[in-house]
């Protein structure tokens, strides 16, 4: 096909592109300005090559104009290090390429101020919707942050959270207290009657779900209640907070429960260093059955969270204008593995 010219001053028009492609200015705009609305592969083919043979790119702040959104998803995580984000983010960026979608990550490093900062930056990207995936210490907004984005929903934007969330802000939920509760009924089951718990710290949400949880199962089950150690979801403060527990004196046949599974390998590495037999003499779970969960030795007992699902619905919710409020928690399942023998 031969590649028409292009309009005076050298840029590309989606009306070139139209044309290139034989196809209706509507047609073309449907397929590279991120329309919902479907368009035969056939025509969408034609589009993308003559799109790419003249080099167009979309304008997305006119797009935005237009629109009143651009094709920009907004995703804001804690820490992109940590695999339990980084598969959130898998599945966000997974579904946003399917539909035609830019995802913009940034991160909070779990700090509030930071994050008001960044969501009053993305505002003015006026996404189509932004995600807050960052761990939460309430579940009210506080008041800057609730301000911000209630001017992205009255912008057009959907505005989605990981846990509760308000009239404004619809919200994708993880049981993290039923599947901790799952968790410690099952190894009492298994026989294990001490325990302790490594945790974050108090108020921040997830952890405190998955404290009550793991207390409530374990107690039912027969266990004494757990003793709890507290630090951040990171490899280094399962490491700090099972040395510290070992200071303290921890029997053999106690199960340590990390509420994360990036934590529980920290608290791995702390065993082997102290000459403890992770499963043999002390047992280990943690929560959340990232990949790495398999790699190590012995292999992790951990509750199994669908990431990627997470993060599917996630982007469902902040595209989706028939998303109902509140729409349920994901469910979650114990995996048993060898770091959690049964006790005879």
């Amino acid at each position: 096909m031969t590649v028409h010219a292009r309009h005076a001053g050298g840029s590309v028009t989606l009306q070139d592109v139209a044309l290139e492609a034989g196809v209706s200015m509507a047609t073309a705009s449907r397929v590279l300005n991120g329309s919902t609305r479907r368009v035969a592969e056939s025509y969408r083919g034609l589009v993308e090559a003559a799109a790419e043979r003249l080099g167009y790119t979309a304008n997305l702040s006119a797009q935005a104009t237009a629109r009143g959104t651009s094709a920009i998803i907004a995703l804001l995580v804690a820490d992109i290090a940590d695999p339990y984000f980084g598969e959130i983010a898998s599945g966000v960026a997974r579904a946003a390429n399917a539909a035609g979608l830019i995802v913009t990550v940034a991160i909070t490093e779990r700090d509030d101020a930071r994050e008001v900062r960044l969501v009053r930056a993305l505002r003015g990207q006026r996404p189509r919707g932004l995600i807050l995936a960052a761990s939460r210490s309430s579940h009210e907004f506080e008041p800057e942050l609730a301000n911000e984005l209630r001017l992205i929903a009255e912008a057009g934007g959907h505005v989605v959270a990981l846990g509760a969330g308000s009239d404004t802000v619809r919200n994708v939920s993880v049981d993290n207290r039923g599947g901790g509760e799952a968790l410690g009924l099952a190894l009492a089951e298994r026989g294990y009657r001490r325990a302790l718990v490594l945790a974050a710290a108090d108020g921040v949400l997830t952890s405190d779900e998955r404290l009550a949880g793991i207390t409530a199962g374990f107690t039912a089950g027969g266990g004494t209640a757990p003793r709890v150690y507290r630090g951040v979801f990171t490899r280094d403060s399962g490491n700090d907070l099972m040395a510290r527990a070992l200071a303290d004196g921890v029997d053999a046949g106690t199960v340590v429960f990390a509420v994360s599974d990036i934590v529980a390998i920290g608290a791995l590495s702390a065993l082997r260093a102290a000459g403890r037999e992770p499963g043999t003499d002390i047992a280990l779970a943690g929560f959340d059955d990232i990949p790495a969960c398999l790699d190590v030795t012995p292999a992790l007992t951990t509750v199994h969270v669908p990431l990627a699902q997470v993060g599917h619905e996630a982007f469902q919710a902040s595209t989706d204008d028939e998303w109902l409020l509140d729409a349920g928690s994901l469910r979650l399942e114990v995996l048993v593995r060898d770091s959690t023998p049964r006790r005879s």
